[in-house]
């Protein structure tokens, strides 16, 4: 269910998966007995858990028209997922990362609204197709919680170098054909941390069964559903329409390569072993215009002495005084907490990438004018204000801030792997699916 929910989420198309959700059985029908299949560190994942999370699979599976796997292997790879889940989650809650009502009753309402129903509405729904609003409501604070987790652990640390900007200005992938966007499948055979020889050449066995099982003509998405260790593989391994500079450099040197409808060599990188296929590509030309921001904040820092419910509530003190006729600026110089304040928390023009995500997430759903409740982010609480926005080419003296957001977004994915092998590697785990 989360990562069904993970992917409605961010396309805000939440009510049409919840409809489809499979009836609850006939109360005269014989409940089996439930038990335990997997302990991750403190915490269990139990049979009834992991088969509700597979029924939610498999009809987004069909629903996309994917040929399924048999049910015991999805069964293998839906617990995989819940055990990455339960670890982020658990990582989350041993440093102190929490999604506190607030923030969840804001998210809930943005799912609503962009389903285009009040909240009580949008639960009536949910509850009339049998799927409970309180389970429903702590799978979104999960889903937050692994966003943040990640942006916190993986977005906000990767570096980029100048020499890496600079041989991406003199490439070709800095100079055109930016609008070119591919649509790509994956396949990821996760490799250990610290992966033994032995190891390896079981991952590589398994890769070409799975490359000999598409020479035969096997659907790439039954066998993404069946194998993948990635995210997405219970999507079929469905990656989206991105631009080569969205794509990790591995796999942008490959899809140029290919034609569409082809699957690469098996590909090695420190995650493992991945294939990648070319479902369609589209666009060409040169770098679009881009849409600035003109905004400004009023940032409250989160310490042992000030606390997240105190930083949340001085930011809607503050809202309510700019609402009531109070100069946003003068109240930015009194009580901002970064370098911005003497300037009346004026940030100027902002390019997308400028800021941390959680920042340009809530920046982006304001108009002109508008100010956004407290939003949290890694630096502390803010409240943001849109001044105005406009569109600009990217003119020379911004080209390396652009670069250096491209490039980031090619480590994106990959750094994000490599802390799931690694947190998942330090867990202790007990798989106990195969006990009768």
């Amino acid at each position: 269910m989360i990562r069904i929910i993970r992917a409605v989420l961010l396309s805000a198309c939440l009510v049409g998966l919840a409809m489809a959700q499979t009836s609850p059985k006939p109360a005269s029908q014989p409940i089996p007995a439930d038990r335990i299949v997997a302990v991750v560190n403190d915490e269990v994942i139990t049979l009834h858990e992991l088969r509700s999370r597979l029924d939610s699979a498999l009809g987004q599976l069909q629903r996309q028209g994917t040929t399924l796997p048999p049910r015991d292997v999805l069964e293998k790879q839906m617990l995989e997922r819940l055990v990455m889940d339960k670890v982020q989650l658990q990582f989350a809650r041993d440093s102190g990362l929490r999604v506190d009502d607030a923030q969840l009753d804001q998210a809930l309402q943005r799912i609503a609204a962009n389903n285009k129903l009040s909240l009580p509405q949008f639960r009536a729904a949910l509850e009339k197709d049998g799927l409970s609003f309180a389970t429903f409501r702590e799978e979104i604070r999960a889903e937050i919680t692994i966003a943040r987790l990640r942006e916190r652990e993986v977005d906000s640390k990767i570096f980029i170098s100048e020499g890496e900007i600079d041989n991406y200005l003199s490439g070709v992938s800095g100079q055109g054909g930016a609008n070119e966007e591919y649509l790509l499948a994956h396949i990821l055979l996760r490799a250990p941390e610290s992966a033994s020889p032995e190891q390896i050449q079981q991952l590589r066995t398994k890769a070409d069964q799975v490359v000999e099982r598409l020479r035969k003509g096997e659907d790439f998405a039954q066998l993404a559903a069946a194998y993948s260790d990635a995210p997405d593989g219970l999507r079929g391994g469905d990656l989206g329409w991105r631009s080569l500079d969205r794509l990790p450099a591995m796999f942008a040197e490959e899809s140029v390569k290919l034609k569409v409808g082809e699957v690469s060599p098996v590909l090695r990188s420190s995650n493992g072993l991945h294939l990648i296929k070319l479902q369609n590509k589209r666009g060409g030309g040169t770098l679009p215009a881009v849409e600035q921001t003109h905004a400004r904040h009023i940032l409250i820092k989160v310490n042992e002495i000030v606390s997240e419910p105190e930083a949340r509530h001085t930011l809607e003190s503050l809202r309510v005084r700019i609402k009531n006729g109070e100069k946003f600026a003068d109240l930015a110089r009194l009580f901002s907490q970064d370098g911005s304040a003497s300037k009346g928390g004026d940030l100027g023009w902002i390019y997308p990438g400028d800021t941390v995500p959680e920042f340009e997430r809530a920046m982006n759903l304001l108009a002109p004018g508008e100010l956004s409740q407290p939003v949290q982010s890694p630096f502390g609480f803010h409240l943001i204000e849109v001044v105005e926005r406009r569109v600009q080419d990217v003119s020379s003296d911004r080209q390396r801030a652009a670069a250096r957001q491209v490039l980031r977004e090619r480590k994106r994915d990959e750094a994000y792997q490599d802390w799931l092998r690694q947190t998942r590697d330090r867990a202790y785990l007990e798989l106990r699916l195969e006990e009768p």
